[in-house]
């Protein structure tokens, strides 16, 4: 079932509230939220995308884009990792994580995105136009992935040639890309 009259727009500094808001109670820890706020101030993330949802003007949803390069390409295009998304309980199975999943791409395809890469359900962000198994088409993600979560590590082109393009390790932003955030 879908939820009617939400609004989802591109956050500012008044919004940092309503982000670890939504954060904390969509993961029922401050973990989430703690790197959300470190990627935010984070430079190394910058140009990143971050999105609010809204139903009757409470936050119920955020998603976040955040720059990443890949290491051994000859060449740089652009290129994003979503992390994470995030919505808050009784809002869950109404279509808002789908919802900001389709806005934030296509911002970045209208920004000459490249490639955007996500670490996730392997049922869910397929359903997105994101392809399992980013590493056996020549994308290494930070840290290593176990062999039985392969598949959660996926990619999706913007461009006709994206994934023939580029090829090689990813790297984060710098309060992304440490071990921890890797693990299941």
């Amino acid at each position: 079932m879908k939820l009617e009259n939400t609004i989802i727009r591109e956050t500012g500094v008044h919004d940092f509230n309503d982000i670890m808001e939504v954060e904390k109670q969509a993961f029922g820890f401050d973990k989430e939220a703690h790197l959300v706020a470190d990627l935010l101030k984070d430079p190394s993330a910058k140009p990143l995308i971050s999105l609010l949802a809204f139903h009757q003007s409470k936050a119920i949803g955020h998603i976040l884009f955040t720059r990443i390069y890949i290491d051994e390409s000859k060449n740089q295009g652009l290129f994003y990792i979503l992390a994470p998304l995030a919505v808050i309980p009784e809002y869950q199975k109404k279509g808002i994580g789908g919802a900001l999943i389709k806005k934030g791409l296509e911002i970045l395809k209208a920004k000459g995105c490249d490639l955007v890469f996500v670490l996730g359900h392997m049922d869910y962000y397929p359903n997105y136009g994101f392809i399992p198994d980013a590493e056996r088409r020549g994308f290494t993600a930070p840290f290593p992935i176990p062999e039985e979560h392969k598949n959660a590590w996926m990619v999706q082109a913007f461009n006709p040639n994206g994934m023939e393009s580029y090829q090689g390790k990813i790297r984060c932003a710098n309060k992304l890309n440490k071990e921890e955030h890797w693990r299941e």
